[in-house]
C-alpha cells in the first residue's frame, strides 16, 4: 500500500507503538493521522509532533470499550475529514499474573479492550471501507499469539483471538478489496511492558523499529509481520519442536510471578449444597 495522499486511523496513538507509527507514517508522507487513545493530553502531544513533518492530525479521545459513544465518534470523523484508508489496532493492555491468581476484573479489562476494542473499531470502519470498495486494516497481535507464555495467559489468549479473527476477514473483505494483515511485534520497550517482570533471554526492541517494520511490510503487502529475529526463531522451533520451546518458556519466565503464592490467592465463590 503507497501510503501517500491516504489517512491512517491509529487507535493506541497516545503512546508505545502506536505513537511510534503515527509518526513513522507522518515521516513517509501520509496526509492525514487520526489519533485515538483516552488520554487526550497525551494525543495533543503526538500531534504536534506529527505536524513538525507536514501531515495533519486529527486527535480523537476515546474509549474503545464504550460501544455507543465509538459509534458516534467514528461516524463523525468519516464525514469531517473524509474516508480512512488505513486503519491500525494498536490499542491494548496487558496484566502479568499467573493464572490462578488473577482477578477477574483485570481479566475482563483485557478482553474488553484487546479483543472486544478491536472487534468494535473494524467493524465500524471495515463497512465503510467496503463501500469505497478500498482499504488496509493492520491489527497489532504479538508473539504471543503465537506462542502462549507463563504469566500472561489472558493477554496471550486475546492476541490469539485476533490473529484468527484477522485470518477470517483477510478472506472475507478481500472480496471489497480491503487487505488484512497481522503485525506481531516481540517485546518492546513501551510503558506497558515496564510494567511487566521480563522474560530472560529475551532482548527487547524499540517501538520505532517496529514502526519501520511495519511499514516495509505495508508496501510488501505481507499478510503477518514478524518483528525481529527471535520471533522467527520462536516460530520456526515451535512448529517442527514445540516441546522444546515450551520447556524453554518454562524457564525463561520470571521467577517471582511464574511460583504461585496460594496465600495471595483471591477467595473461591462458596458452592450451594
Amino acid at each position: 500500500m503507497k501510503i501517500q495522499g491516504k489517512t491512517a486511523l491509529i487507535t493506541g496513538a497516545s503512546r508505545g507503538i502506536g505513537r511510534a507509527i503515527a509518526l513513522q507514517l507522518a515521516q513517509q508522507g501520509i496526509e492525514k493521522v487520526i489519533l485515538v487513545a483516552r488520554d487526550r493530553h497525551r494525543l495533543a502531544e503526538v500531534a504536534a509532533e506529527i505536524a513538525n513533518y507536514g501531515p495533519e492530525a486529527v486527535v480523537l479521545p476515546l474509549d474503545l470499550t464504550e460501544t455507543v459513544k465509538v459509534n458516534i465518534a467514528i461516524a463523525a470523523t468519516w464525514r469531517q475529514h473524509g474516508p480512512i484508508h488505513l486503519l491500525i489496532n494498536c490499542a491494548g493492555i496487558a496484566h502479568q499474573t499467573p493464572f490462578i491468581q488473577a482477578r477477574l476484573p483485570q481479566v475482563q479489562e483485557e478482553l474488553s479492550l484487546n479483543l472486544m476494542g478491536i472487534y468494535t473499531m473494524t467493524h465500524l470502519v471495515a463497512r465503510r471501507m467496503a463501500s469505497k470498495r478500498e482499504g488496509h486494516i493492520i491489527n497489532v497481535s504479538s508473539l504471543m499469539g503465537k506462542i502462549g507464555a507463563p504469566t500472561m495467559a489472558t493477554y496471550s489468549a486475546t492476541k490469539f483471538a485476533i490473529l484468527g479473527f484477522t485470518q477470517a476477514l483477510r478472506s472475507e473483505l478481500a472480496a471489497y478489496n480491503i487487505k488484512v494483515t497481522a503485525l506481531l511485534p516481540s517485546l518492546t520497550d513501551t510503558d506497558m511492558a515496564k510494567n511487566t517482570q521480563r522474560f530472560r533471554w529475551v532482548a527487547s526492541m524499540t517501538p520505532e523499529r517496529v514502526a519501520q517494520v511495519l511499514v516495509t511490510g505495508l508496501e510488501k503487502e505481507s499478510p503477518e509481520i514478524l518483528v525481529g529475529w527471535q520471533s522467527h526463531v520462536a516460530v520456526f522451533v515451535n512448529r517442527i519442536a514445540p516441546r522444546i520451546l515450551e520447556g524453554w518458556l518454562r524457564m525463561t519466565a520470571p521467577t517471582a510471578a511464574a511460583k504461585s503464592n496460594f496465600s495471595k490467592l483471591p477467595p473461591l465463590a462458596k458452592q450451594g449444597s
